[in-house]
């Protein structure tokens, strides 16, 4: 084959390679614990008082993260669906208040029937997938130093929730518009929101000089499920 042949191969592949890195060992598990930050006692205050307090049950909740490609060359990469099925916390319904984490570590990426629901019109490979998820945990959420998303949520008469978001050392401040239904022990709560990674400090991942990149705005839905606990 001309040597000017297989330098455009190689060119090509290094391209279509180029938003996943070659594939490294993910990173560690987070621990089960909840973060120290956590406000368990208020919770367990709620109780003894004799409100009622719900807490989230992880297999019947989700958060997820559409993450849209750009760049100059966006048509060799991918748009993402980030997950999260191990959302954890407590309600005090009579308090109008919430608190949340998601260990970040338990992150999922690209389930088939998210990215369907996202309408996503690429398919990556499970190679791409393994090698993007890796990067996503150690170059962008760096979870060895973050190991959780905290999000503290209080309700308003407008039907809109005032949720404090703490990503990567940093919290910010949002209103959300949510739809929330509760009775016989029972509530739900989901919506929807966007906002941009820099505002976390987060610089979004890059290649070839931004020529491949991941999009600083994200869309994020959320649909959790909670029970009422015993004291």
């Amino acid at each position: 084959m001309p040597r000017r042949a297989l330098c455009a191969l190689a060119l090509l592949a290094t391209l279509l390679a180029a938003c996943t890195p070659p594939l490294r060992e993910a990173a560690p598990q987070a621990p089960a614990t909840a973060p120290a930050e956590f406000p368990r006692a208020f919770y367990e205050q709620a109780l003894s008082r004799g409100q009622p307090v719900y807490r989230i049950e992880p297999a019947r909740s989700l958060v997820a993260i559409t993450v849209r490609r750009g760049g100059s060359l966006a048509r060799l990469g991918h748009d993402h669906v980030v997950a999260s099925r191990g959302v954890q916390g407590l309600v005090a319904l009579g308090d109008g208040r919430a608190d949340v984490y998601l260990p970040l570590a338990e992150l999922s990426v690209d389930e088939p029937a998210l990215r369907a629901e996202a309408g996503l019109d690429t398919q990556p490979g499970e190679a791409d997938i393994a090698a993007t998820r890796t990067n996503m945990l150690d170059k962008v959420l760096e979870v060895q130093r973050f190991p959780f998303a905290l999000i503290g949520v209080k309700t308003r008469a407008d039907a809109r929730l005032d949720v404090a978001i703490t990503l990567h050392g940093q919290t910010r401040h949002f209103e959300v518009p949510a739809r929330v239904a509760a009775g016989r022990g029972e509530m739900r709560v989901s919506g929807e929101l966007e906002f941009d990674q820099s505002e976390f400090g987060i610089v979004p991942f890059s290649v070839l000089g931004g020529a491949i990149q991941v999009q600083d705005r994200l869309s994020l839905r959320f649909d959790l499920h909670a029970t009422e606990t015993a004291p």
